[in-house]
Formats: C-alpha cells, sequence, structure tokens
C-alpha cells in the first residue's frame, strides 16, 4: 500500500545508482533498530518481554525473515541488549556516549552508524517498539527502494479521528474544527480518514542521511495495517499491548498448526526442582495447583499431556498427583523419546509444544512448535524458546503456557475460517 511520490525541496532529489544496472552490485540495504540502554518510562524497556519474548525481538524475526536485508543490525550502549540482539541473529553496533545521551536524536546514531559502514547504502531504520511488524510490509518497502527509485519510505497508519483547535488557558477563544464540519459530521465509513506517522520505520538513502535527512528526495511513505500499528511508547498498557502482539504478532516463517500435544519436564517446570526427602527415605515433590488446572484445561481441549525427567522419579509419587498423563522417566536422550511418541501419535513437530528448562530440554525447544521455558530457566534453554514464561517452574509455569497455547490457536482457528 505504497503512496504517490512526492519531491521534497527539503531533503531535496539524490541522485543514485538504480538498483539491477548491469555490472553494478545492488545496493547494500541494512536494518537497523536503535536500541539505547537508558529509558525514561520504563527501565530497559527493549528488552523486557512482552508476550514471552523480549521487545526488541520481534521486529529483529521480522526484519531478519523478510531476506531483503544484505544486513541487520543493533546500535546499542548496553551489554544486555547486545547479548539479546545477538541471540536473535543481528549484529551489533556500540554507539558511542555522544549519541546515547537523552537529548541525542536517532538521525545522530545513524550517522554514526554509517560512518562504520562505508558498505551500506540504504538504512531501514526499524523502531524497536513497534512489535506487530510483519516481514511483507519490509519487502514492499525494499522493492520500493530498489525498483521504484524512492529515496526515502517510511509507515503512516490511517486515523478516523475529527481534529479540534487548542485553547490555551487563560486565552478567551473558542475552539474550532480542523478536520471537519460538525454541521455535516461525516461516517467513519464516508470518510477516508487522514494519515498518521506510526513510527514503525523509515527507510532512506545514504546520500540523503548524509545531508541530514530521514525524509526527502524522492520520498513516499507505506501505509501500515491499523491493527499492525502498535506503539509501545503509546501503548504504556503493557497488559493490553501483549494482547494486541498475540493477536496481531508475526510468530515466525512457518504457519502455525493446532497443538496436539504437550511434553513438560517435571524437576523444574512441574516442580521447582526441589526434592524433600521424608524421615523413611522417600522421596517427596510439591506441584502447584495452577499448572495443574492449565494441565487439566489442556486436556479437555483435546491437547495430550505427557512428563519427562532425567532422573530416576518415584512412579508412585507422580500416580499421586493425579494429573492423568503418561510419564517417562530416568531418560538420557530427551529428544529419542518425544520423537518417538511424535510418531506413535503421527504428529509434525508444529504439533508438538514443549516446556522445559534445562540444557538438555534445548534440542526439543528448538523442534518444538511451540516451546516455552520457565522464568528461572537456564540460559541456553532461554536462548533456544520462542516464549519465556514470566512464572517460575513449579510457580504456575505450566498454566501461563497453556495460556499463550490457547492465545495461540485462537490465532490458527481465526486464519482457517478466513480461508474458507
Amino acid at each position: 500500500m505504497a503512496a504517490p511520490a512526492a519531491d521534497s525541496s527539503s531533503g531535496g532529489p539524490v541522485a543514485l545508482q538504480p538498483a539491477g544496472d548491469a555490472g553494478r552490485p545492488p545496493l547494500h540495504m541494512a536494518a537497523l533498530v536503535l536500541a539505547r540502554g537508558g529509558s525514561k518510562g520504563i527501565p530497559l524497556k527493549n528488552i523486557k518481554l512482552l508476550a514471552g519474548v523480549p521487545l526488541i525481538g520481534w521486529v529483529l524475526r521480522a526484519a531478519l525473515d523478510s531476506g531483503v536485508f544484505q544486513s541487520v543490525w543493533v546500535s546499542t550502549d548496553h551489554d544486555e541488549i547486545e547479548k539479546v540482539a545477538k541471540q536473535f541473529g543481528a549484529k551489533v553496533h556500540r554507539r558511542s556516549s555522544e549519541v546515547s545521551k537523552d537529548s541525542s536524536t536517532s538521525l545522530d546514531a545513524i550517522v554514526e552508524f554509517l560512518q562504520y559502514h562505508d558498505e551500506v547504502d540504504v538504512i531501514g531504520n526499524i523502531q524497536a517498539t513497534s512489535p506487530c511488524l510483519h516481514p511483507t510490509d519490509l519487502t514492499r518497502v525494499a522493492k520500493m527502494i530498489r525498483e521504484d527509485g524512492f529515496d526515502s519510505v517510511f509507515s503512516v497508519v490511517r486515523r478516523h479521528q475529527f481534529r479540534w483547535s487548542e485553547i490555551k488557558k487563560g486565552v478567551s477563544e473558542v475552539t474550532v474544527p480542523q478536520n471537519l464540519n460538525p454541521a455535516k459530521r461525516p461516517r467513519r465509513q464516508d470518510w477516508d480518514g487522514e494519515l498518521y506517522e506510526n513510527g514503525s520505520f523509515y527507510f532512506a538513502k545514504r546520500p540523503l542521511i548524509e545531508k541530514g535527512y530521514l525524509q526527502g528526495g524522492k520520498m513516499a511513505y507505506y501505509e501500515m495495517r491499523a491493527e499492525h500499528s502498535v506503539d509501545i511508547d503509546v501503548d504504556i498498557d503493557w497488559p493490553i499491548a501483549e494482547q494486541r502482539v498475540l493477536r496481531y504478532g508475526y510468530f515466525g516463517k512457518e504457519a502455525l498448526k493446532e497443538v496436539k500435544l504437550l511434553v513438560c519436564t517435571i524437576d523444574g517446570c512441574l516442580t521447582t526442582g526441589h526434592i524433600y526427602v521424608s524421615g523413611d527415605e522417600k522421596e517427596i515433590l510439591s506441584y502447584d495447583v495452577r499448572d495443574a488446572t492449565g494441565i487439566r484445561l489442556l486436556q479437555k481441549r483435546g491437547v495430550e499431556v505427557r512428563l519427562i525427567s532425567e532422573r530416576d522419579c518415584s512412579s508412585k509419587t507422580l500416580s499421586a498427583m493425579k494429573l492423568g498423563c503418561a510419564a517417562e522417566i530416568n531418560v538420557a536422550d530427551k529428544l529419542l523419546v518425544v520423537e518417538k511418541w511424535r510418531k506413535e501419535m503421527g504428529l509434525c513437530w508444529k504439533e508438538v509444544a514443549y516446556l522445559g528448562n534445562e540444557e538438555s530440554d534445548v534440542e526439543c525447544l528448538k523442534k518444538a512448535g511451540m516451546s516455552a521455558v520457565p522464568a528461572d530457566g537456564c540460559p541456553a534453554a532461554q536462548k533456544a524458546t520462542g516464549y519465556i514464561c514470566k512464572c517460575n517452574g513449579g510457580r504456575g509455569a505450566i498454566r501461563e503456557f497453556a495460556e499463550h497455547i490457547f492465545l495461540l490457536m485462537e490465532k490458527v482457528n481465526s486464519a482457517g475460517k478466513k480461508l474458507c
């Protein structure tokens, strides 16, 4: 949904080599996400978990999966943000303190980045605070730059909002309408609305940026769908933003499938990992009632739940929990066992969900269509998963993951209805 071109006198026409000229290499397009450590509102907001994924991870996933960038970068001044960026497959530019101040602009940081990267011809500045960005939007914008010859393209969203003039306090004036006739208020369906920048991304060619502009030259806007225009800087209520992302966010290249099997590690997921031993040397385990409820809800919806453990857990203790789950204990290779279960049930990996917390769970977490790790899971497991729970193991993680599965299943079912 691109706009007609507009020549900007502010940026001036920028004569650049068109992509695809014979004998010339294509333009090097780099995605650049600016993620400063400082935040006046939410500390380290850029890596705060949103629907189980670090905020910056949502846009990095979309940028990498779009396949239109020769390189994907995060510009940051913080070690933890650097770690998360690399975890998602991005390169990291350590920005200087000069462009990491509260007063620093995005343009300042982008200009500094270009000073270190002569190979870059086009910057796709993607905002970390726009977690509903989809690869298809980036693909279309890249085409506008490479094939249609635009020097800059930025994202907008259509709003149907009536504007009125502001009256300063102490001034005896009356407000006047800015974009409507009150005597003939249009219905929504009879009015095209207005376009507003949504801050999701700003693409610009190098010569334009070096002149001090992100918008200019042969310029166009790209209209994003309203449901994809989620801005965390505006959506201060984090739970509301999470619901929007779960419904409209991008979850990866492969389509989600309905979950038929959930495999859960016993120690550290079903339980806290603590073992109590009685005076007669009997092992005692505890679990959270919320997790038992989560298991029952999954079973009611037709999801088989099975438990797995590396330890030789007491079968009597597991039976006493009355969870109605088959269990495999004393397992040396979890992947081998889950693979056996999957084949017995005639499932593909996309129909398998996995909740684990240790290095021994990593391969299963990577293969499962949906995976999760409790908040206190080991770093290797957290790196391999698609969802990090807010709850610790044995403290509601299963129930939380169950709710996450239900939300994603709604997404699968709604997509199926649209195809019918």
